[in-house]
C-alpha cells in the first residue's frame, strides 16, 4: 500500500468547513472555466453499451464494471472510465461548430485503480471537448488552451484564499512546457513519476507533452489509449503539491486523433481490431469533427487548493482498513 503521511500534518479545517470549501472550489472553478472558454454544460452518461468502443480503454488492461439491463433483454452495459470518446460523438450529434464546446460532470468507477493519497476507485472530473478546425491541430493551439485552464485554476485559488483564510496554498501561473522526451533527458535515472516531481519542484507548474508513444529508452512515459489523444499533441497539467512533496496531475488533455493518427497509433499498440467499432469507423471516414478535450479532476483540484494530504479528505469512497487506521493516526480524516 503506497501511502504518504506528511510529518506534523494538521488539517486547518473541520470536516464541515471542508465540505463548504469543496462546494466553493467547485462552483468557483466552473464559473472561471466557463468564462475562459464559453462552453455549454451538457448531461452525460454514467454507463455505455459494452462492446461499442465508446468507453475509454485507459491503459488497455483495466476492467470496466459491467452489468446487464433486465428491461432491455439482458443488454450489457459498463460504467465509463472516462467520456473521452462519448464527448466527440456528442459534439457531432448536437451540431456543435468550430470554436464551440461542451463540458460535463463525469463520474466513473475504476475498479483496478490503486488506492493511495491521490488515487481512488471513484473518479470525478469535469470533462470538456471543443470542435476545432484542421489548422488548429497544432502545439501552439494546445499550449494556449493549457494556459487558459491554468489561469482558471489560479483564479479559483485566489477566490478560495479570500473566502477561507486558513488556505495558504500557492501556485505558479506561468506554465513550463516540456516534452516527455526532454524530461527523460533532463532527469536521467529517475522513474517517470520522480521526473514529474523533479520538474514541478523546479518549475512549479508544468505541462508535460507527448505522452503515449515510446521514448528513447523504449518505454512510454505513461500509458494512453491509442484511439482518442494524438500522442504528439497531448499532455498532462502538473502542479507541485507542497503538502505531499510530489507532483500532482490535475488534468490530462490533448488534440484528438484524426484518421492518420488513429491508424498509426492503433498499429503501434497492436489494436487494429478496434477499427471494426462504429466509433473508429467514423473517425477514419471523417464523420466526426476534429476536437480537443480533456478532463480536470474535481477531487484532486479540491485536494490541491485546500492543502489536503489525501484525496479521501475531499471525496467519499472506500479505502483499505489499514489505510484508514494509519491516516487517522497521522491526523488525516477520510470522509
Amino acid at each position: 500500500m503506497e501511502l504518504i503521511l506528511p510529518k506534523d500534518y494538521a488539517p486547518r479545517m473541520s470536516v464541515r468547513e471542508t465540505e463548504k470549501a469543496i462546494k466553493f472550489v467547485k462552483d468557483a472553478f466552473q464559473r472561471n472555466f466557463r468564462r475562459c472558454f464559453g462552453f455549454e454544460r451538457v448531461s452525460a452518461p454514467l454507463f455505455v453499451e459494452s462492446g461499442s468502443g465508446v468507453n475509454d480503454d485507459l491503459n488497455g488492461v483495466e476492467r470496466a464494471v459491467r452489468f446487464d439491463i433486465s428491461a432491455q433483454g439482458g443488454r450489457m452495459a459498463e460504467i465509463v472510465h472516462s467520456l473521452a470518446k462519448w464527448k466527440r460523438l456528442a459534439l457531432a450529434r448536437y451540431g456543435f461548430r468550430c470554436g464551440e464546446g461542451l463540458y460535463t460532470d463525469m463520474n466513473a468507477i475504476r475498479r483496478d485503480d490503486k488506492c493511495d493519497n491521490t488515487h481512488s476507485v471513484y473518479v470525478d472530473q469535469w470533462d470538456w471537448e471543443m470542435v476545432i478546425c484542421r489548422e488548429q491541430r497544432t502545439e501552439e493551439f494546445l499550449r494556449k488552451g493549457v494556459s487558459r485552464i491554468v489561469g482558471a485554476i489560479c483564479d479559483t485559488l485566489d477566490e478560495t484564499r479570500a473566502a477561507f483564510p486558513s488556505v495558504t496554498t500557492s501556485l505558479t501561473r506561468e506554465v513550463t512546457f516540456i516534452t516527455a522526451e526532454e524530461l527523460l533527458r533532463r532527469y536521467p535515472g529517475l522513474s517517470a513519476h520522480e521526473r514529474e516531481t523533479a520538474a514541478t519542484k523546479e518549475f512549479g507548474t508544468v505541462f508535460l507533452m507527448g505522452i503515449g508513444g515510446a521514448l528513447s529508452d523504449g518505454k512510454p512515459h505513461d500509458g494512453r489509449a491509442p484511439d482518442y489523444d494524438d500522442w504528439t499533441l497531448n499532455g498532462d497539467i502538473l502542479f507541485y503539491d507542497e503538502v505531499l512533496g510530489e507532483s500532482l496531475e490535475i488534468s490530462s488533455m490533448g488534440i484528438r486523433v484524426d484518421a492518420d493518427a488513429l491508424a498509426r497509433q492503433l498499429k503501434a499498440a497492436g489494436a487494429e481490431d478496434r477499427l471494426s467499432h462504429d466509433y473508429h469507423k467514423m473517425v477514419m471516414s471523417g464523420e466526426l469533427p476534429l476536437t480537443v478535450g480533456g478532463g480536470i479532476g474535481q477531487s484532486r483540484l479540491c485536494m490541491l487548493l485546500l492543502g489536503k494530504a489525501h484525496i479521501g479528505e475531499v471525496q467519499a469512497s472506500l479505502w483499505p482498513e489499514e489505510m484508514i487506521a494509519r491516516c487517522a493516526e497521522a491526523g488525516i480524516h477520510l470522509l
